[in-house]
């Protein structure tokens, strides 16, 4: 048994499958494609699903993948344990049919003894208690002695979610040694403790579950089998955790540089570094995989990974962002297996620091917030913080618990722990019950029926319209052999030009003419190869088995492919413009307009905005010619032709270049020049995510329109300000709002006599409180500003010995302000104080420094009664200070 390094083992497993006739599958995306069911990736199985419910044809009856994985139900315990982590890679072989346990057990103990030469001495196998061929083999083929052998019942050994493909497994366990175990002399297979590590599990799919408790035998058996690289890598290596695992390691001594310290020589940091090294792996993958930070689905998992990890920066005393750093490690320890990593390292690494300055003050408000959670406490004379308020700092803040607690017990005050926990406990139920429900349809055949007739042939790429035959009509959920006028169906073509929606371009529309006509308003590809025609029909009546014509609305496919290819130079404009770091996030491509989404960092300038604009219409005007063909996909890379950030492609990749300006991979339908795109106007720019952008532009005809919508608006704006020229606009509106200005001007300045008439009526009624003379009043029609201004001028009056409440209504929005002279302030007073609890009475917030501070005001209504209990806040505060 010899030291093996992880990158070593993950080439081994997959090279190994190879020899036995399987065919090497790059790892899928994180982001799940065609399910539902999941926010990420789990296990090695996921991405493989459609080849076992026989929705897709497989490259191979033998399939052999190393994939990567992400699970997050067990977040709070990474970093408190050691073996806990939410990244992970799962090596696995598969079967599609073909072989079935024999050839699983018999490779799997030869990839373990003769491979990898682990100790036979050392190795275990368990087997489902009813699973006597699974133990027969293991003895009598394979030579596994029996007392090496476990039998054990179906909660261990039998795979089952919901109803679906389910069958008994077989594990296999490292014996660690009894140095590791629990020290008790029934210490075996099964035992929670330290000593026999499972390491590889083999699932026999061989029965179909009605999800009721009967199973039924099928007909074509399958094999998936599943073992954590990290895992094997702990055995290998002869460590105790994935921490300690060579790459992982490497990760971890970065963060260690950083920080300025060593790991192992203090637990509390040894919980932060574990944190910061699983946390880093995870979204360094899950960013390369086209995740996005977000505040729902996987973007807001992605979110808290990095914010955990950030915070744990901090407590290790880091105050700089720092995880870009470290996933550049992260991308150097993994980009052999992974070479998209070093492709996105700047996107990746740009991602990631961006998050991590947003969190750098959201964790400031946090500290904001639960300071005005302790004053609320502090100020009603109570002793402990609700455990609601610690949730939400935890749910929203990410603000842990024990921090919290920390900061509130140095001001004498305790958390309610077991609210919190219950709270906790309730959005775990539901996250729980949520996990639940989708497990039980993740094997459900999503198809609208089984279908046997051979793929449709798209000819939409070249032809406009086409003869076709009608293989298959559905009605009502189910399949049938003819349609009436009036009804609503779905027809399968042998042949069609309608485009399918994907990739962000929208479905052809148009007509399938026979014996009757049927309208086609959307049409969806299945993972089959079956286009769906979804429509209804106008006349007559349409059969399985017609010979009709399939014709799409020529004048709609010509605006979208304008669209489509202005969406290619848009992207390539925007990469000349502000940097490579620009990568397609997402994009909507109709006959209307290109939606277009796309990585970047800041709100463009309409310098650059223009800059783009130009360039595009530039490159339509040059009149370049566009190509489209289809090509061995490492030779469109070596090309330099972009892929969708986060997509997988097959070996075989259709490339669309538009001459030396721009070259991606795409499956939509786009024009053969430039030229023929007309017009590009930009309408729009805006954010739609953390480090998102958005342009919204036309083409063509859509220019036009643009145009005449925004001459008829400049006429409108010319005819209300009874211009008859609407060049004359920016002249009149120029003079306008300096007109406005100086009616502003003069309106401040009568509103500022009247406030000091006011003002000095207010002295002469002034009360005096442990010397400090208090004044307050209400002022209707007063916004903040002047509040403001109001405030600044009494509070150097009376030498600074005085406090003033003044507070302002200006439509529906009502504020309080607060200030304090210098001589107040010296004996006690203050204004942001103050004022919170002046303003708490009407249901109100604020706070601000000692000497001025302002504050909503809540329900108007009770304004007065806020001010009259102004002396006794202030008398309150001035006597707690001369204590």
């Amino acid at each position: 048994m010899q030291w093996q390094g992880l990158n070593e083992l993950r080439e081994k497993f997959l090279s190994f499958f190879e020899s036995k006739g399987h065919t090497r599958m790059d790892s899928a995306s994180l982001i799940p494609q065609g399910d539902n069911s999941l926010l990420l990736i789990n296990s090695g199985m996921a991405p493989l699903k459609k080849y076992f419910l026989g929705q897709a044809t497989p490259p191979n009856v033998r399939v052999t993948t190393c994939q990567k994985c992400i699970r997050t139900p067990d977040i709070e315990r990474v970093g408190k344990t050691a073996r806990h982590g939410t990244y992970f890679e799962m090596l696995g072989n598969f079967s599609f049919g073909d072989y079935f346990k024999t050839e699983a057990i018999e490779w799997a103990w030869e990839f373990f003894t003769k491979v990898l030469e682990l100790p036979v001495d050392k190795l275990y196998v368990s087997v489902y208690e009813q699973d006597d061929e699974a133990y027969d083999i293991w003895i009598k083929h394979i030579g596994v002695a029996p007392d090496h052998m476990t039998r054990l019942g179906k909660e261990d050994n039998f795979w089952e979610h919901g109803s679906g493909p389910c069958g008994p497994c077989s594990e296999i366990y490292f014996d660690r040694g009894p140095e590791k175990g629990c020290g008790s002399p029934d210490c075996k297979v099964g035992c929670e403790c330290d000593r026999f590590v499972e390491v590889w599990n083999l699932v026999f799919s061989q029965f179909n579950s009605d999800g009721k408790g009967h199973y039924a035998e099928m007909e074509h058996k399958n094999i998936d089998t599943g073992m954590g690289l990290e895992r094997l890598a702990c055995v290998m290596q002869g460590v105790d955790n994935l921490f300690e695992v060579d790459t992982v390691q490497n990760i971890m001594q970065h963060i260690c540089r950083i920080a300025g310290i060593t790991y192992k020589e203090d637990p509390k940091k040894d919980v932060s570094l574990r944190v910061i090294t699983d946390h880093v792996r995870s979204t360094t993958f899950m960013v390369g995989d086209g995740v996005t930070p977000a505040n729902e689905g996987r973007g807001y998992v992605l979110k808290r990974l990095l914010r955990r990890a950030a915070r744990h920066g901090k407590m290790l005393g880091i105050q700089e962002p720092f995880l870009y750093q470290v996933a550049e490690t992260v991308i150097h320890e993994n980009e052999n297996a992974y070479p998209e990593l070093a492709e996105k390292k700047d996107l990746i690494c740009k991602i990631i620091r961006h998050e991590e300055e947003s969190f750098a003050k959201t964790i400031d408000k946090g500290t904001e917030l639960l300071n005005m959670f302790l004053d609320r406490v502090s100020s009603d004379s109570l002793s402990m913080l609700s455990g609601a308020d610690a949730f939400k700092l935890s749910d929203t803040y990410g603000f842990p618990l024990d921090l919290t607690m920390e900061i509130a017990a140095e001001r004498g005050i305790k958390v309610d722990e077991d609210k919190f926990r219950e709270l906790m406990e309730q959005q775990k139920s539901m996250a729980r019950a949520d996990r639940a429900s989708k497990v039980k349809t993740s094997w459900s055949n999503e198809s609208i029926a089984d279908i046997s007739a051979p793929k449709t042939e798209f000819v939409g790429y070249t032809q406009m319209s086409c003869g076709a035959k009608i293989l298959g009509i559905f009605a009502d959920g189910k399949q049938v052999d003819s349609i009436r006028e009036g009804d609503v169906a779905a027809l399968i073509l042998d042949r069609t030009p309608f485009y399918a929606e994907s990739g962000g371009q929208v479905a052809d529309t148009g007509e399938i003419v026979g014996n009757g006509a049927f309208a086609v308003a959307d049409v969806k590809k299945l993972e089959s190869g079956h286009f769906m025609h979804m429509g209804s029909l106008e006349d007559g009546i349409l059969k399985v088995g017609d010979e009709v014509s399939a014709q799409i609305d020529a004048d709609r496919r010509m605006s979208i492919m304008r669209n489509h290819t202005a969406a290619h130079l848009l992207q390539a404009a925007l990469r000349q413009v502000l940097g490579d770091h620009v990568h397609q996030a997402g994009q909507l491509v109709n006959a209307e307009h290109c939606r277009f989404d796309f990585s970047h960092f800041n709100a463009m300038t309409s310098e650059e905005l223009q800059a783009v604009e130009d360039l595009v219409n530039r490159k339509i005007f040059e009149a370049l010619p566009i190509t489209m063909q289809e090509m061995p996909i490492e030779e469109a890379r070596k090309l330099g032709a972009m892929a969708l950030f986060g997509e997988k492609y097959g070996n075989i990749v259709r490339v669309v270049s538009m001459e030396g300006f721009s070259t991606e991979f795409c499956g939509g339908t786009h024009l053969d020049n430039t030229s023929r795109v007309g017009l590009f106007k930009i309408l729009s720019e805006s954010s739609v995510a953390a480090g998102v952008r958005r342009i919204e532009a036309v083409t063509g005809t859509g220019v036009l329109k643009s145009y005449q919508e925004m001459q008829q608006r400049l006429h409108f704006a010319a005819s209300a300000l009874k211009l008859g020229n609407p060049l004359e606009l920016v002249e009149r509106c120029t003079a306008m709002i300096a007109e406005l200005k100086e009616k502003e001007h003069q309106i401040d300045a009568l509103n500022m006599k009247i406030a000091d008439s006011q003002i000095s009526g207010l002295f002469e009624n002034a009360k005096e409180i442990s010397g400090v003379r208090v004044i307050s009043a209400f002022f209707n029609g007063t916004g903040a500003d002047m509040l403001r201004q109001m405030g600044d001028q009494v509070k150097d009056r009376l030498d600074g010995n005085i406090v003033a409440v003044f507070a302002g209504m200006n439509g529906e929005k009502g504020t309080f302000y607060c200030v304090c002279g210098k001589e107040a302030v010296k004996k006690g007073a203050h204004a942001g104080k103050i004022v919170q609890r002046v303003s708490a009475i009407t249901g109100g917030k604020g706070g601000g420094r000692p000497d001025s501070a302002m504050a909503g005001i809540g329900k108007q209504y009770m304004v007065d009664e806020a001010l009259a209990a102004l002396d006794a806040i202030v008398g309150e505060m001035l006597g707690s200070a001369a204590n």
